[in-house]
């Protein structure tokens, strides 16, 4: 049976023309893995399906929502004013079995909100979670939260670490990943009283084995893969995100200033811009297209405000992907049951 996605075409800066394109291209890859639920305005939908040459069939489906709620209208106003927006239909056709999952790139705290309400959390989840992607040199790592919980106590960033150690082992592709927790040091002691109790917890939970806890992870190794998965509160986990992305901005700045105090010869020039260039691609959030909502009923992805079609693309076959891979159920089953295996069962 193919994957259901319900993606919200009216989600994101460039809505709907670059969502039906990234839709098209995602289908065209996936074949008959993969269907497709378009929500929003019909009318806008259609023509821009007509203006790149798509039509409906067996994996498309057109689903009218004559509402959209913008990028900067505040959550909980837009989701009651507004009960036909492509979020609040799209969450819906999860919750009453059409998709098996929704993704968007438009308003992050509405998606969030709606999803919450409409979804709900799985049973003992306290808080879900929004993790992010790191690049290292030796690979991808996993931060959670990024800025779903600024404020939070020891058992929330406890839950973020089993929720983020089964997504860690779909995302990575690793049995068992580690699992540490961001702090101003490595020793136990060290931190915030909530940060500390936490770290007693965890640390608990990896002599028994139920997590590959590694301990605390300064801000200095989490780009040298201190740990596949880090954790903190949203807060930090933003500051962090923000951090890391804004690499991508001021790294090209710093080389084309420094070559041309240098005065490289353009053929110089090119093949440091070359160098530049890879270095910096493992940065470009559009690879990964969004990141799941970790701790609710139903699988919910959402992407970046300002995705191309390349990124909408990314969103709905890693929204298949997520699906494929069960976890909604993988850390439903971690959560009730925490035993060694349960992040990769």
């Amino acid at each position: 049976m193919p994957v259901r996605v319900a993606v919200d075409a009216m989600g994101g800066d460039y809505a709907p023309g670059v969502v039906v394109e990234g839709v098209l291209d995602a289908l065209a890859e996936a074949g008959d893995r993969v269907t497709v639920l378009l929500v929003g305005r019909e009318a806008e939908v259609r023509a821009e399906l007509d203006r790149l040459g798509g039509a409906e069939n067996e994996t498309l489906r057109v689903v009218d929502a004559p509402q959209a709620i913008g990028m900067g209208e505040s959550p909980t106003v837009a989701l009651k004013t507004k009960p036909e927006s492509s979020i609040h239909i799209g969450i819906g056709a999860v919750k009453n079995g059409r998709a098996d999952a929704f993704a968007s790139a438009g308003n992050t705290g509405a998606v969030m909100t709606a999803a919450l309400f409409g979804l709900g959390r799985l049973p003992g989840v306290l808080r879900p979670a929004l993790p992010g992607y790191l690049p290292t040199p030796s690979g991808t790592c996993v931060v959670l939260d990024v800025g779903a919980n600024v404020e939070v106590r020891p058992e929330h960033l406890v839950q973020f670490a089993q929720m983020g150690a089964v997504f860690g082992a779909a995302f990575l592709g690793k049995e068992d990943p580690t699992v540490g927790l961001i702090n101003v040091g490595e020793e136990p002691g060290k931190g915030t009283d909530t940060v500390k109790e936490a770290h007693k917890t965890l640390a608990a939970l990896g002599e028994q084995g139920t997590i590959r806890f590694v301990g605390n992870v300064e801000g200095r190794d989490i780009l040298q893969h201190g740990a596949d998965v880090c954790v903190c509160d949203g807060f930090v986990g933003n500051v962090v995100l923000k951090l890391a992305e804004s690499v991508a901005t001021i790294l090209p700045q710093m080389v084309r200033s420094e070559i041309g105090r240098q005065e490289l010869a353009p053929e110089q020039a090119q093949l440091v811009g070359g160098v530049l260039k890879g270095m910096l691609a493992p940065f470009d959030y559009q690879a990964f297209g969004g990141v799941p909502m970790l701790g609710i009923d139903g699988t919910v992805v959402i992407g970046h405000g300002g995705s191309s079609a390349r990124a909408i693309r990314q969103m709905v076959l890693s929204t298949a992907s997520l699906v494929e891979q069960n976890l909604t159920a993988r850390i439903g089953r971690a959560l009730r049951d925490p035993g060694p295996d349960a992040s990769s069962s």
